[in-house]
């Protein structure tokens, strides 16, 4: 276990990297190496079960000072594997694929996203929050042959993410959309729902989801808490009588965990 001000330390040091390398993105490939360094370093500094012991620690001092950082942490970290997504789809577009290990760690986290809600081939799933390298959409369509539609609000997001569709699955059943899920009409067929853990306002969207979904809907909420709210948004209470959580997917060797809603 590292002592609380070397881990104070780290997450400064995070937090300047993360700032500096968000401003210097400039819709190309330049600093791509250095921001995929800068995850994989956070993804491991997250997933070490000895930073798990000192993040406990420092919970219980309950600082001010440590909620803005981890408040800033999590905006700042989100913005940038967007920015990373949108890297690896140039990096695409140019002929160039490798997989750093943050991805490598959410690909083998899609294995079992839905627990024993199992996505067959005559499945509807959207994934709220697709990015511009849609490896979701990618690898369900291609492991089960189900129809998935990915939304997201960002413009070269979605631009970037067809390409990859393009290139990666080409003939699957995937559509990607800049648009909001009470704007859709998939959304009222989809059998399951996917919430990137990265999306600010998921749990606003999720309430919204009660009136234009339908009734045997399961939604998959990615989240991190405790040590892992510093790379993804948390989870937060949800009303009962429109919700219930019926399983909860605890990964420790991944970067989010992930949380089954059903209607209540």
């Amino acid at each position: 276990m590292i002592g609380l001000k070397t881990f104070h330390s780290h997450l400064d040091e995070f937090l300047g990297k993360f700032d500096d390398l968000g401003r210097r993105y400039d819709h190309t490939i330049n600093n791509c190496s250095e921001l995929e360094k800068v995850i994989d370093d956070y993804s491991k500094f997250i997933t070490n079960k000895r930073n798990k012991e000192t993040w406990e620690q420092m919970e219980h001092l309950e600082s001010i000072d440590l909620s803005h950082l981890v408040v800033d942490l999590r905006k700042k970290s989100a913005l940038c594997v967007a920015i990373m997504e949108k890297y690896r789809a140039l990096k695409l577009q140019n002929g160039m694929d490798d997989v750093s290990d943050y991805f490598e760690n959410i690909e083998s986290c899609i294995e079992k996203e839905f627990g024993s809600f199992q996505i067959t081939s005559k499945s509807k799933v959207l994934l709220v929050g697709s990015g511009a390298f849609p490896m979701t959409p990618i690898l369900i369509a291609k492991r089960t042959g189900a129809e998935v539609v990915g939304i997201d609000i960002d413009e070269e997001a979605i631009q970037l993410g067809q390409n990859v569709v393009k290139k990666l699955g080409n003939g699957l059943n995937i559509k990607l959309e800049k648009t909001l899920v009470e704007n859709l009409d998939f959304t009222e067929e989809a059998t399951h729902i996917i919430f990137s853990s990265t999306v600010e306002s998921k749990y606003d969207i999720l309430d919204q989801l009660y009136t234009c979904s339908n009734d045997n809907v399961v939604v998959a909420m990615r989240y991190g808490n405790q040590l892992k709210s510093l790379f993804n948004y948390p989870l937060r209470e949800v009303d009962g009588q429109k919700w219930i959580m019926v399983e909860k997917i605890l990964r420790p060797e991944h970067v989010f965990d992930i949380a089954l809603y059903k209607k209540a």
